[in-house]
């Protein structure tokens, strides 16, 4: 083999290998890419579990004060209280609302005894109704409805 040949076949492979370093510097560029899409897919996932776990500690909080509240509704009916005839069966206002600490509960709270209590419902009771409406108004004028 001549000198010119040698040269040529040097420089033919010299080629390739600067054509296979390109091609493997353009993978490692993708998968570098890929890798940060990856990484910023992952941190907005980690991100949303994080916002919903929370909205689920605060829902599990309101759960258990809704629960609370019924039951010291029912611990209050169990007790058989003895009020007025007219009064006899109804929760005084303040019990209906208990645990409520904002505005927007507060709304919350009374569309949900409105759904329970109203006169047109199965088990309505206009007398509850009167009492929740008083209290609601109470209320409504401290937290500035």
């Amino acid at each position: 083999m001549t000198l010119d040949e040698e040269r040529r076949s040097l420089d033919e492979q010299r080629r390739i290998l600067e054509r296979e370093r390109r091609d493997f510097t353009r993978r490692v560029e993708i998968e570098d890419r890929r890798l940060e899409q990856q990484q910023k897919l992952f941190e907005m996932k980690v991100k949303i579990l994080q916002e919903e776990l929370v909205k689920l500690a605060s829902e599990k909080e309101h759960i258990e004060q809704l629960k609370s509240f019924y039951r010291r509704v029912d611990d209050y009916e169990k007790s058989g209280a003895k009020l007025s005839a007219r009064e006899s069966s109804v929760v005084k206002g303040e019990l209906f609302f208990s645990g409520v600490g904002s505005k927007q509960s507060l709304k919350k709270r009374y569309r949900d005894l409105i759904k329970i209590y109203h006169p047109d419902n199965l088990d309505g009771d206009k007398a509850a109704i009167q009492e929740i409406n008083s209290e609601y108004n109470k209320l409504c004028a401290l937290y500035e409805c």
